[in-house]
C-alpha cells in the first residue's frame, strides 16, 4: 500500500493504520498529531498529498478514522482559537488543520451519508473521554465556525494587535473587541491599519476553508424551494457569531477598498507579489456565498432602505434572520455609498484600463464575483440603488458592463455573464434616472469592436445590444425580450439617438418583422412589440430632439407598411415559412451598416475548444422576471394589476410554450438553442394558424407611426422634389425644425417593466455564483472532480 497519507515533514504515517478497518484511537496523539505537525507546507502540498482516492477509500473502509480526524483537525482549530495562537507551532498546526478540512469537506458533503456528520453533536467515534461540558454538546459544524470566525480576528495572526508589549499581556482573544480591528478603512470604520502580508495570507486560509464549508449548496441539486437555506451559512450569519458585524465590514472594505494599480508604476505587478488580491478575490466570494438569499421570500420592512441609525443601527424593523444581508440593507449614508460604488466601479472599469505598454498593468479577474455583489447591493438595499443613479457614476458601472456584454458576445463559456449583465442593466432600466443619465455624451474611448460614433450612452448600450443580437451565438437568444425590454423602459427618456443607434433599431425591427421569422416561433413577434413600443415612446416623447431616428422610420417606412399588411391566410404562412430554409442565419448582417470598428478593438473570440463552463438552470420568462408600472404625469410609478396585456396572448396554446423555458440560461440539451427559431422545438408539433396571427397582429402599436408617415413623407417627398435633393442634411435640417403637435394620437401612458425578486431569479443566481466560484478555485482545486449536484461541468 503507497504511503500516501505523510506526515507533512517527510515521515510516512502507515496507510494501513488509516485505511483498514482497525479504528484509531481519538487518544492516541503521536498518531493524530503527524497530521499537524509544526513543519511548515501548503495548501498545495496538502492536496498533492492527499488525493481523493484515498479520502474516498477511508470514507468507505475505515469511516470511523475519518469521523475522528474531522473531529480532531476542528478540536485543534478550537484550542488555537481559545489559546488566541501566541507561539509559531500553534499557527502551523492552525493551518495545518485549516487545509486538511478544505480538503476532505467536498468528500463529507458528495456522501448523503456523510453530509448530516458535522452537524451531529458526538462526533464519530473515538471521543475520547474529556470534559464532557456544554460547549461539546455543539455540533461540529457550529464548533468549527465559530472557531474560524474567532481566529479572523486573532492579534498578531490575522489582525495587528494593539498592544505593545510582551506575550505575557497578551490579549485575551475573548475579551477583544472585534470591532476596532476590522481589517480595513471604509463602511463604519475609518482607520486603516498597516497593511501586513502574513495576516493577508492567514485570513485568505481561513477564509478558503469557509467558503468549502458554505460549498454544501453545490452538492444538492437544484430546487425551487427558496427555503432552501444553506445551514452553514445561516450559522455563520446569525446573532451566533459575536463577529458577524466586523467581518461582514471587513470583507465588504477589503474588496471595496483594492487598487490594483496601486502607484502606477508600470509592471510592477510583475516585481512584486501581490499578496492582498488573493485576500480580496476569496472576501468577494466568501461575501457573495453569505448573500445568497431570496429576497422574493422576505416580507423585511429594512430591505426596501427605509430605515436611518447610525452606518448600520439596530433600528426597529427586524429585518432578515442573516445578518449579513441585515447589515447590508442596513447600510444608508451618503459616504459608505460613494466608498461602495467607487470600489466596485474602479475594479469593474479594471480590465478596460488600457496602457501604452502591453501588460503593464495588473488585470483583476474577480469581475463576475463582483457583478453578483453589485445585484445584492441594489436587490438588497434600494437606498443604495437610488444613490447609484442620482449622479452619473452609474455610468461608470454600465460602460464596463457592456464592454463584458459585448467582449463575451461569442463565448460559450460566459453564458453566464452575459446574463448577470443584462440583469443589472434591466433592474437599473426600471428607473427613470437611469435613461435620464443615459444621455450624457459618451466620449471615454474603451476599445470595442462595435461601429465607430459620435453620440451618447444611450447609442452605446443600443449599438452593443444589437451587436449581441446579430452575431452572438445561439445560445443568447433567449436574452433578446430582456435586451428589448430594456430599451423600451429608458426609451421615453432618450433625447437624441445618433445615425448609427437608429438605423440598429431599424434593422433589428427589419429584421424580426420578416414572414419566416414571426412565423416559425410562438413568441418571436414579442419582439416587433416591444421595438415598435421603443419608436412610439421616442416619437410622442421625444420627438424634438430625434430627428434622426424619425429620417431612418421615414427611410425603412416600407417595413411599417409590410407589418401593417402582414398576410394571414394559411396559404401565405407556409410560403413565410419556406423562405426560412433559404435563409439559415436568424439575423443578416447585411445592410446594417456595420461601419469600422474602434480603431485598437479585438473581435469578440469564441471560447478556447474544451475550455471548463457550469451549466445554468433555466431563468424566468420575461413576464414572470418584471411587473409593469404605468408612470403618470408626475413622473411616479404605480403598479399595474397583472392583466392580459401586450405582448399579446398567445390564443388558446398550450401554457408550456408561453412559460416553459422561455429563458433559459445555459441550457444543456442543444434542441433548446434554436428555440426562438424553430417552431417544433419547445412546444411539440405547433404550427401557425390564421387566427393566432390575427390574435396579435390586431395588436400591433402602428397608429403613431402610420400617423407620422402620413404627415411627413409627402413633405420630405416635396422638399427632395422642389430642391432635387439627394443630400439628407437638409431633409434632417427640415426633420428638426418640423412639429408634430395636434397631428398625433394622444399619447400612449409610459409602462416600465420593472425587476422583480422572484425565486426562479434566485435560483439563477445560486448555480451561476456556484459554478464561477468552482472554475475560479483552481489552486488548490477544491471541488474538482467531486460529485458536484447543483450545476453539471461540461466543456466548450
Amino acid at each position: 500500500i503507497t504511503d500516501v497519507w505523510t506526515s507533512w515533514n517527510g515521515s510516512s504515517v502507515s496507510v494501513t493504520m488509516f485505511v483498514s478497518s482497525q479504528p484509531v484511537e481519538a487518544t492516541d496523539d503521536a498518531f493524530w498529531d503527524q497530521f499537524w505537525a509544526d513543519t511548515a507546507t501548503s495548501v498545495q502540498d496538502v492536496f498533492a498529498l492527499v488525493p481523493a482516492a484515498e479520502i474516498r477509500a477511508v470514507r468507505e473502509e475505515s469511516p470511523s478514522n475519518l469521523a475522528t480526524l474531522c473531529y480532531k483537525a476542528v478540536e485543534k482549530l478550537v484550542q488555537g482559537a481559545e489559546s488566541g495562537c501566541h507561539t509559531e507551532k500553534e499557527r502551523q498546526i492552525v493551518l495545518n488543520c485549516c487545509r486538511l478540512l478544505t480538503r476532505i469537506l467536498p468528500y463529507i458533503f458528495e456522501d448523503p451519508d456523510w453530509r448530516g456528520f458535522f452537524w451531529s453533536t458526538v462526533p464519530g467515534a473515538g471521543r475520547g473521554g474529556g470534559d464532557e461540558d456544554d460547549e461539546n454538546a455543539r455540533p461540529l459544524a457550529e464548533s468549527l465556525l465559530l472557531a474560524v470566525a474567532d481566529l479572523l480576528f486573532c492579534p498578531d495572526f490575522t489582525v495587528q494587535s494593539h498592544r505593545r508589549s510582551t506575550v505575557d499581556t497578551a490579549e485575551d482573544i475573548h475579551s477583544i473587541d472585534s470591532c476596532e480591528y476590522i481589517w480595513e478603512a471604509g463602511v463604519g470604520f475609518a482607520h486603516s491599519p498597516q497593511p501586513n502580508y502574513i495576516h493577508d495570507l492567514n485570513r485568505t486560509e481561513l477564509l478558503k476553508l469557509l467558503l468549502t464549508c458554505f460549498s454544501e449548496a453545490m452538492y444538492l441539486p437544484p430546487s425551487s424551494d427558496s427555503s432552501n437555506t444553506n445551514p452553514w451559512v445561516q450559522f455563520f450569519c446569525s446573532t451566533e457569531n459575536r463577529h458577524a458585524l466586523p467581518l461582514f465590514t471587513s470583507l465588504l472594505n477589503v474588496v471595496c477598498a483594492y487598487d490594483p494599480v496601486g502607484y502606477g508604476i508600470p509592471y510592477n505587478h510583475l516585481l512584486f507579489s501581490d499578496y492582498r488580491e488573493p485576500l480580496v478575490e476569496e472576501a468577494a466570494q466568501v461575501l457573495i456565498v453569505t448573500l445568497d438569499y431570496d429576497s422574493s421570500t422576505s416580507s423585511s420592512p429594512t430591505v426596501d432602505g427605509t430605515t436611518t441609525g447610525t452606518a448600520m443601527d439596530d433600528v426597529d424593523p427586524p429585518g432578515p434572520d442573516n445578518l449579513f444581508v441585515n447589515y447590508l440593507s442596513r447600510i444608508h449614508r451618503e459616504e459608505d455609498f460613494q466608498f461602495i460604488l467607487k470600489g466596485v466601479a474602479r475594479l469593474l472599469s479594471n480590465p478596460l484600463v488600457q496602457t501604452y505598454l502591453p501588460n503593464s498593468a495588473k488585470k483583476i479577474q474577480f469581475h463576475q464575483e463582483l457583478l453578483v455583489l453589485f445585484w445584492k447591493l441594489c436587490d438588497f438595499n434600494k437606498k443604495f440603488l437610488f444613490f447609484v443613479l442620482k449622479s452619473s457614476d452609474v455610468l461608470d458601472i454600465l460602460v464596463p458592463i457592456l464592454y463584458f456584454l459585448n467582449d463575451a458576445r461569442a463565448d460559450q463559456s460566459r453564458v453566464g455573464l452575459m446574463h448577470i449583465g443584462v440583469f443589472i442593466l434591466l433592474l437599473l432600466s426600471g428607473e427613470r434616472n437611469f435613461g435620464v443619465r443615459l444621455n450624457k455624451p459618451y466620449s471615454v474611448r474603451v476599445p470595442m469592436d462595435i461601429p465607430v460614433f459620435t453620440g451618447t450612452h444611450a447609442d452605446l448600450l443600443i449599438i452593443v445590444f444589437h451587436k449581441i443580437i446579430t452575431s452572438g451565438h445561439q445560445r443568447l437568444q433567449p436574452l433578446f425580450d430582456c435586451l428589448l425590454t430594456i430599451v423600451v423602459n429608458v426609451s421615453p427618456y432618450l433625447k437624441s439617438l445618433s445615425m448609427v443607434a437608429a438605423n440598429k433599431l431599424l434593422h433589428l425591427l427589419e429584421a424580426f418583422s420578416t414572414t419566416w421569422f414571426l412565423f416559425s416561433a410562438v413568441q418571436n413577434h414579442h419582439l416587433v412589440f416591444f421595438l415598435l413600443e421603443v419608436f412610439n415612446n421616442i416619437i410622442q416623447y421625444q420627438f424634438d430632439g430625434n430627428s434622426n431616428l424619425v429620417y431612418a422610420v421615414i427611410r425603412k417606412r416600407n417595413v411599417f407598411h409590410q407589418l401593417a399588411n402582414l398576410p394571414t391566410d394559411s396559404q401565405s404562412i407556409q410560403k413565410g415559412l419556406q423562405r426560412k430554409k433559404k435563409t439559415p442565419e436568424p439575423i443578416s448582417r447585411t445592410n446594417s451598416q456595420d461601419g469600422v470598428s474602434m480603431e485598437g478593438s479585438r473581435p469578440a473570440a469564441p471560447a478556447e475548444p474544451g475550455t471548463l463552463k457550469t451549466s445554468l438552470v433555466a431563468t424566468p420568462g420575461i413576464d414572470k422576471l418584471t411587473e409593469k408600472s404605468q408612470v403618470s404625469e408626475d413622473g411616479t410609478m404605480r403598479s399595474l394589476e397583472p392583466e392580459s396585456s401586450q405582448p399579446p396572448p398567445e390564443g388558446n396554446l398550450p401554457s408550456t410554450v408561453s412559460d416553459g423555458e422561455p429563458w433559459s440560461g445555459e441550457a444543456s440539451h442543444p434542441r433548446r438553442d434554436r428555440r426562438r427559431l424553430s417552431s417544433a422545438s419547445s412546444s411539440g408539433q405547433w404550427t401557425p394558424t390564421p387566427d393566432w396571427v390575427m390574435s396579435w397582429k390586431s395588436k400591433l402599436p402602428l397608429q403613431t407611426i402610420m400617423r407620422l408617415l402620413q404627415v411627413l413623407v409627402p413633405q420630405v417627398e416635396k422638399i427632395c422634389i422642389d430642391k432635387g435633393l439627394t443630400d439628407e442634411s437638409e431633409i434632417l435640417k427640415f426633420l428638426q425644425h418640423g412639429t408634430l403637435v395636434g397631428l398625433l394620437p394622444v399619447p400612449h401612458p409610459i409602462l416600465i417593466r420593472k425587476y422583480q425578486a422572484n425565486s426562479g431569479t434566485a435560483m439563477w443566481f445560486r448555480t451561476y455564483m456556484w459554478g464561477v466560484i468552482y472554475l475560479r478555485n483552481v489552486d488548490p482545486p477544491i471541488w474538482y472532480d467531486t460529485d458536484v449536484k447543483l450545476f453539471e461541468i461540461q466543456r466548450v
